[in-house]
């Protein structure tokens, strides 16, 4: 699989627009959506989710499937909410990316992000979060209250809440190292 560049992100969504007719909305999560606000770092996938006319999934799965082994890139489809809770307001954070044929694309909540990313807790997911805060898309301050927001129900999920715990603390550290 190639690796997802900007060049290539912005072309799979431009020829998916073209291909896929009906309307809906498509967002873009991980290193994908970091991607499209510059972060540095290398991806190789595209994370997303979206929200279609139910009778228009299976066409639209099929479109991403055939697009993504034209293209030898690695598309996945995630149902975020299972991986981490969403915090409140989520969906009214979304960036939007713009509109492919009659599909809106959008970066989903980069809070939503930025804790998924912590739940995970590998170094590359830290330096991650590390970017949105840096690059002041996200502050810490907010991060941490809809941290705390999701902790009493990130036990329903496959996250470990002690070690959800230790990632976090491992991201206020190397905040406040910066900050001094």
């Amino acid at each position: 699989m190639e690796p997802v560049t900007l060049n290539a992100l912005q072309s799979f969504l431009r020829r998916l627009g073209e291909r896929y007719a009906d309307a809906g909305a498509l967002y873009l999560l991980g290193g994908s959506a970091l991607c499209l606000l510059g972060n540095p770092r290398t991806t190789v996938d595209v994370d997303y989710t979206f929200e279609l006319a139910e009778g228009s999934v299976e066409e639209f799965e099929r479109v991403v499937d055939e697009l993504a082994a034209e293209m030898n890139i690695y598309v996945d489809r995630v149902p975020l909410a299972e991986f981490v809770p969403l915090p409140p307001q989520a969906h009214e954070r979304r960036l939007p990316v713009g509109r492919f044929g009659r599909l809106d694309v959008f970066v989903f909540d980069l809070y939503s992000i930025a804790l998924s990313k912590i739940a995970r807790g590998f170094e590359s997911d830290l330096e991650d979060v590390h970017f949105l805060l840096h690059a002041g898309l996200i502050e810490f301050g907010e991060l941490e209250r809809l941290f705390r927001a999701v902790l009493p129900d990130v036990s329903k999920t496959d996250v470990i809440p002690s070690e959800f715990c230790d990632y976090f603390d491992q991201v206020r550290r190397r905040w406040e190292q910066l900050a001094k």
